[in-house]
């Protein structure tokens, strides 16, 4: 049948996988969390260890520059974005996290390669640390999925 869904296993099978994750180390409490969850979740899903690229930026306006470089090198098959914007007094944080996350949508159609953004964006520390752990894993579950569905697509 065409268009015959995988199953939920497949989907996340990470085996194949070759993974780039750039983190922004500001706010660097939450995106090591972020980073530790999505790590365990990738390797929870087969991916392997030797195919984990983890880089480390200054900041979530640097996380696109980083994925360019990794997307342009074509030796992965996801790309994870990690960083944490908290809301301060300045339009700063909407500067920031508009910008941030344009750059990494426009870098995964530009290059076609599947990106999770976990670039969370919240109003304070205490909603930053309840979304770190879920977020981490999401972002790897994500890249996984999309990865394996690109596969199946070309």
């Amino acid at each position: 049948m065409f268009g015959a869904d995988k199953g939920t296993a497949d989907k996340l099978d990470g085996k194949k996988l070759h993974i780039g994750i750039v983190q922004a180390r500001f706010n660097e409490g939450i995106t090591n969390t972020l980073a530790a969850a999505c790590r365990a979740e990738l390797l929870a899903l087969g991916v392997q260890e030797k195919h984990i690229k983890h880089v480390l930026v200054p900041g979530a306006l640097e996380v696109p520059v980083a994925l360019q470089a990794m997307a342009e090198s074509d030796a992965f098959d996801a790309l994870i974005a990690l960083g944490c914007i908290i809301r301060g007094e300045t339009y700063h944080f909407e500067l920031v996290a508009n910008e941030s996350g344009a750059g990494v949508t426009r870098l995964s159609l530009d290059y076609q390669i599947p990106i999770a953004n976990a670039i969370i964006t919240t109003e304070n520390l205490e909603q930053a640390i309840a979304r770190q752990t879920e977020k981490g894993t999401d972002a790897a579950r994500v890249a996984v999925e999309m990865a394996n569905l690109l596969d199946e697509l070309s």
